[in-house]
Formats: C-alpha cells, sequence, structure tokens
C-alpha cells in the first residue's frame, strides 16, 4: 500500500501561539502555520478587517468613561451595572440558542479535517461509529481494515460503497496485534497520517457513538491554538476526566483519552506516531497544549476497549 501525504503549509489553520508549545522558541513542531502568500500571517486573511484594528475608547460602547479608574459620569452607577448585566443576559440566550456552536463551525469550516478509523473487529459497532459520523458531521473518514476481522471490513466496504464521496477505505491483510497479529496501532495510525492530507487528523475508536457534532468543538479548540483537544482528558493519577463545570471553559490536560480526540496532523506525523501504543499516548507525546473543551460534547460509549 502506498502512502501520499501532502507537507504544503496549511492555508486555514491557524498556526500554534508561541506561548502554548512548551519548552518552545515560537517555532515548535507544527509546520501546517506559516505565512500567508503575500506576506499576511496565517489565519488572518479571512479575519475581518475590523478585527485588525484598535478602537480609540472601546470602554465607551459599555457605557463606561474610559477613564482608567472609571469613575464614569456621576451617578451612572446603576446605569453601567444594568448594562453589563442585560450583556450577560443576552450573552447567555445566545449561547443556549446555539448561536456559539454555530460560530465555531462557520470559524472552522474551510479548515480541513479526516476522522481516521482503524478497524479491527466489533461489526455492529463499527457500523453505528461510522454512521455517526457521516450523520452529524461534514469531516471525510479515512478508514484501515485489518484483515476483515469478524466480518468489520465487510461493514467498511458497503459503508465506502454507499457513501464514497465521505469514506475512504484501505485493507490489508495484516491482523491487528491485539488480536493475534502482527499490525500494531501506532503503525496504523502513521499509515493513515501518511495517507491523509488533511490539516487536523481526529482519531476515533469503535467503542463511541456521535449523538451530535462532536468534531466541531474539537477543531475549534486546535484553531485557537491547542496541539490536540479531546473529549476526555486524563488525571495524573491515571483517571479519567471528562467535563468542566459550566462557565468555567475549557481545560488544559497532561493527556487525552483514546476514543476521540483531534490533532494538529503535521505534528503528529513529527513525533514518531509508529511507537504510540494508543491515542492517550499520542496525545501525551505531542509538544503543545492538549485542552478538553468547555462544551459537553454530543458522545456516547458503546463498550469499554
Amino acid at each position: 500500500m502506498s502512502a501520499v501525504t501532502d507537507d504544503a503549509p496549511s492555508h486555514h489553520l491557524r498556526p500554534p501561539r508561541p506561548q502554548d508549545i512548551a519548552g518552545g522558541t515560537g517555532t515548535g513542531r507544527d509546520t501546517a502555520g506559516g505565512a500567508r502568500p503575500g506576506g499576511a500571517e496565517a489565519g488572518t486573511a479571512d479575519r475581518p478587517a475590523s478585527a485588525t484594528g484598535a478602537r480609540g475608547n472601546p470602554a465607551a460602547e459599555f457605557g463606561f468613561s474610559g477613564d482608567p479608574a472609571q469613575h464614569g459620569v456621576p451617578d451612572d452607577d446603576l446605569l453601567h451595572a444594568q448594562r453589563v448585566w442585560d450583556g450577560t443576559l443576552a450573552a447567555n440566550r445566545l449561547d443556549a440558542l446555539g448561536v456559539n456552536a454555530e460560530r465555531q463551525r462557520v470559524r472552522t469550516e474551510d479548515i480541513t479535517t479526516t476522522v481516521g478509523f482503524v478497524v479491527d473487529g466489533h461489526p455492529e459497532d463499527t457500523r453505528r461509529a461510522l454512521q455517526s459520523v457521516i450523520d452529524h458531521t461534514a469531516a471525510h473518514v479515512l478508514a484501515l481494515d485489518l484483515g476483515d476481522v469478524d466480518g468489520a471490513g465487510a461493514v467498511l466496504g458497503e459503508l465506502a460503497a454507499r457513501h464514497p464521496e465521505r469514506v475512504t477505505a484501505w485493507r490489508v491483510e495484516e491482523k491487528p496485534a491485539w488480536r493475534g497479529g502482527t499490525a500494531t496501532w501506532g503503525e496504523c495510525l502513521a499509515k493513515l497520517l501518511r495517507l491523509d492530507t488533511a490539516e487536523v487528523f481526529v482519531v476515533m475508536d469503535g467503542s463511541v457513538v456521535l449523538e451530535g457534532d462532536a468534531i466541531t468543538p474539537l477543531v475549534a479548540a486546535i484553531d485557537d491554538g491547542a496541539v490536540a483537544a479531546g473529549w476526555t482528558g486524563q488525571e495524573p493519577d491515571g483517571r479519567t476526566w471528562r467535563e468542566t463545570d459550566p462557565g468555567e471553559g475549557g481545560r488544559e490536560v497532561s493527556a487525552l483519552g483514546g476514543e476521540l480526540l483531534a490533532v494538529r496532523r503535521s505534528a503528529a506525523l513529527g513525533d514518531a506516531p509508529e511507537e504510540a501504543r494508543d491515542g492517550t499516548e499520542l496525545s501525551r507525546s505531542l509538544r503543545g497544549v492538549r485542552v478538553v473543551p468547555a462544551d459537553r460534547l454530543p458522545v456516547r460509549r458503546l463498550r469499554t476497549t
């Protein structure tokens, strides 16, 4: 099986921030950033022009005077407080209506994304997991079947034939090492990464199913500067951590759970993916910030791996 990969700089995904790369000096390991043609920084050419200049007194838009001490106009403290309160309530209502999710979708729609699968058995779980990606996301699926274990490869072939524009299937005769064969998880991942050309690569296990678009928040977190983002995080003592408290924001973790995580493909390629034993180990090897988004992702576990 030949592998073709695209090493050209990304034209859509913003590069990680220098301060987010652990031990970095601003260059990091990620080659997905870089300058746009004409000298514009990556990610800025598509931003509205108003985002590039500072306003003279933005505080005035919220009823404040612009005075560093914010003394304001005498007797207008209640007016200021009311405006801030009203703005907060309006923002909460908009978020409740899904505006935040739609904003993320629009912001990331030009970032190429692939969901990678290693098909190694459990045919019905494979069917449900793959179908959930087709139903709830716009991402392309790139799957590698290892020896048609228990007929799972036939399920993959069926879905690829039914959705040729969404699913690309590769098949090898090697059985997975965890089923008595020779193909390791890291070797399978490396093949998929090199066959792919997307900016963001999502590692998804057949043990989970999407019940909504769980991919866009992960891609948005990476566009914000993370090297990887996932459904779950892992505490230092090995326990699984899943969600933030409401309003807490995304949480940085030392490693991500392996069931569902997104990575910068160029960063993953540069960190010896062949040596990783699972998605958690892959995430731990990457140089940069790893996050679990604040939003609760619509993901359900079908079984323990």
